[in-house]
């Protein structure tokens, strides 16, 4: 458990309690900090709270109740719902209070956002996360931030509860959006080699497990590989993080690149094949799932099924 200074009693609000926002609330409560919590689906929102912490109906009203607002929404879409829709926060947030921003976003969106906010005297930080569910949940994550040094000065007790590594990447929102955009085009690319590489050995005949045996332990083994091609062998295609999701991550990366004028071919090919299997049905399911796009192979299925 990481404590927080006793000096110190921030009000932390928690927006989106999916996986990762979940664990990262968790995290928080942990850490002794007075959290509370907003999610479209009440339930979820009211069975944190039976643990500790606040359930709130709106966003609006956590964000008048709390010093940081951390937003682990999907998108920017749903960001801009969360301030500044029908029962929008951010005509409720202090003047100096802090609003962390954790999705994967268009960092150009993200350097207007904070400038918006600063219309109304509240601090940003560009803040997005990576590691996965169970690292949120042990308060382990990669947070890839920029913004102001007020910022940081506020919710850095924060940000250390829910992560292992801060990094601080610049004193402007966009810094931390653009980094967390390369880390996906790698991730996408990634887990889109992987899946072509476990395919076409499968349908050489080689067996699934020893293929995956031998590559873990060579030189072209990668984490990707090695994580997601073990959802394969199970023939669990439970969505940890959903091949939609690389639908619209990469789809960002490519407007980032259009926007640079710097060609992303393999970002480009790997889109294509999440856009295949989202188009074939796959879309809510896990994104080793890319894989069942190659045709004529035998996969792996659940045990007993």
């Amino acid at each position: 458990m990481k404590d927080q200074d006793s000096s110190v009693r921030l009000r932390v609000g928690v927006v989106g309690l999916g996986a990762m926002g979940l664990g990262m609330a968790g995290s928080l409560r942990n850490a002794g900090f007075d959290v509370g919590v907003h999610d479209l689906r009440s339930e979820v929102a009211e069975a944190f709270a039976h643990d500790g912490g606040t359930a709130f109906a709106r966003a609006r009203d956590l964000a008048a109740r709390v010093d940081v607002l951390v937003s682990v929404v999907v998108n920017a879409a749903q960001v801009e719902s969360v301030l500044f829709g029908a029962d929008g926060a951010a005509d409720q947030l202090r003047p100096g209070g802090v609003f962390v921003m954790c999705s994967t976003v268009d960092p150009g969106w993200s350097a207007e956002l904070e400038e918006r906010l600063a219309e109304r005297d509240v601090l940003y930080l560009d803040a997005p996360i990576s590691g996965g569910a169970a690292r949120a949940a042990a308060g382990e994550l990669t947070m890839m931030t920029s913004g102001s040094a007020a910022a940081y000065s506020v919710a850095d007790p924060v940000l250390e509860a829910m992560s292992s590594t801060v990094y601080r990447l610049g004193d402007r929102a966009g810094l931390g959006s653009t980094v967390k955009m390369v880390n996906q085009l790698l991730a996408g690319v990634h887990i889109a080699a992987a899946a072509e590489a476990m395919a076409v050995g499968i349908k050489a005949g080689v067996p699934a497990e020893a293929l995956y045996d031998v590559i873990t332990h060579s030189a072209g083994n990668s984490w990707m590989f090695e994580n997601r091609m073990a959802h394969v062998l199970a023939g669990d295609y439970t969505p940890l993080s959903a091949v939609d999701i690389f639908v619209k991550d990469l789809g960002l990366v490519l407007d980032f690149g259009r926007l640079e004028r710097f060609p992303l071919p393999l970002a480009a090919t790997a889109h294509q094949m999440f856009l295949q299997a989202s188009a074939s049905g796959l879309g809510a399911e896990d994104d080793s799932a890319v894989i069942k796009i190659f045709p004529g192979i035998d996969l792996p299925t659940a045990a007993g099924i």
